[in-house]
């Protein structure tokens, strides 16, 4: 089962990307996540990190896919399931269009989907609202900083 969620960033791909890879920072910048630790560093296919989302138990996460400026993904086992959370970018006319999908496999995943598909999509929304405000908030700033004082 997948559940997705995308949004429109008016920053170019790099930008975002780097953000992406920022995970340590993600509980700064939006709702969805409480704290993520690296427990290996740098991040690379094979790192893990412990991650603390509201009304959840802390589970690990474990990288399974890194393509620059591209795909990021790590997986965890929960209650009878794998999950896999994406992070996909492409450059649109605007900037980058940033896609978060969960995908949730194994026996207990229509149950789990059932139960959790609401909650999983406004965490997804609010992650990706609260990086869209990262990523074009922080270049809003280093532009005001750079421009030239008056």
């Amino acid at each position: 089962m997948r559940i997705e969620h995308s949004i429109e960033i008016d920053e170019p791909i790099e930008r975002v990307w780097e953000l992406t890879l920022d995970v340590e920072a993600w509980p700064e910048h939006t709702p969805s996540m409480t704290s993520v630790e690296l427990l290996d560093d740098p991040l690379l296919v094979g790192s893990r990190a412990r991650i603390k989302q509201p009304a959840q138990r802390e589970k690990v996460w474990t990288v399974t896919a890194l393509v620059p400026r591209r795909r990021f993904a790590w997986t965890t086992k929960s209650m009878g399931t794998v999950m896999t959370a994406s992070h996909r970018l492409a450059e649109s006319a605007s900037g980058t269009t940033n896609t978060l999908t969960i995908d949730i496999e194994g026996a207990l995943a229509p149950v789990i989907g059932f139960l959790l598909r609401r909650p999983i999509r406004s965490a997804l929304t609010q992650e990706n609202e609260g990086f869209k405000a990262w990523a074009e908030g922080t270049a809003s700033e280093q532009r005001s900083l750079a421009a030239p004082a008056s």
